[in-house]
């Protein structure tokens, strides 16, 4: 990849992450809801939920997640401004998921971003080794369950380090600070689900 399209695709990312804080920032002035109390629900102080909204922090997906319920929407609404649609099932092809750039370490493809009312919001996880240095905790609201498709992951989750390989999975209290890394020089790819 040369320089401009490496700066071609963060020119691109810029722009998705404006147009989702758009619409978080609209959808939560239509629910009556007050950034404050998006902040204090999140656990998080204004000024950074402030920086989601103006799109000038990226906002990771565990805290969209959880705006996503607070506002009442599915995640789906705002990743792509669309509703879903599907209510008895969706499919999704290889490769053809949202793509779900939230976070530096981690890339998300959304596995079911068509089907109304999930209980659950499935994605494939892309993390590259040399993304560990920038590995950062996160919490969120309910339970996950990841399940490694590809390489081995370390789980970083209450204090605790456990290496899962190929075919391992976890199942978890995301309440709980959590990160997870690519172990050695291996990209890793792990099916997460978010209860």
């Amino acid at each position: 990849m040369d320089k401009h399209d490496s700066l071609k695709g963060r020119l691109k990312m810029q722009e998705k992450i404006k147009e989702i804080s758009l619409r978080v920032k609209e959808l939560r002035g239509l629910s009556g809801i007050s950034a404050e109390e998006i902040a204090s629900s999140l656990d998080i102080a204004l000024e950074e939920y402030s920086k989601y909204e103006s799109g000038e922090l990226d906002i990771p997906a565990s805290i969209l997640f959880e705006i996503a319920q607070l506002l009442e929407v599915d995640m789906t609404v705002l990743l792509t401004g669309e509703d879903p649609r599907m209510h008895i099932f969706t499919i999704t092809r290889k490769d053809e998921g949202v793509s779900v750039e939230r976070r530096k370490q981690y890339q998300y493809e959304g596995l079911a971003p068509n089907f109304i009312h999930k209980k659950a919001e499935p994605f494939v996880v892309t993390v590259k080794p040399q993304s560990n240095q920038d590995s950062i905790p996160n919490s969120h609201p309910g339970q996950e369950f990841d399940y490694v498709l590809e390489g081995s992951l370390k789980v970083i989750i209450h204090d605790n380090e456990i290496i899962l390989n190929e075919g391992d999975s976890i199942y978890f209290d995301s309440n709980y600070n959590h990160s997870m890394q690519a172990v050695g020089d291996k990209t890793a790819k792990f099916l997460a689900i978010i209860f």
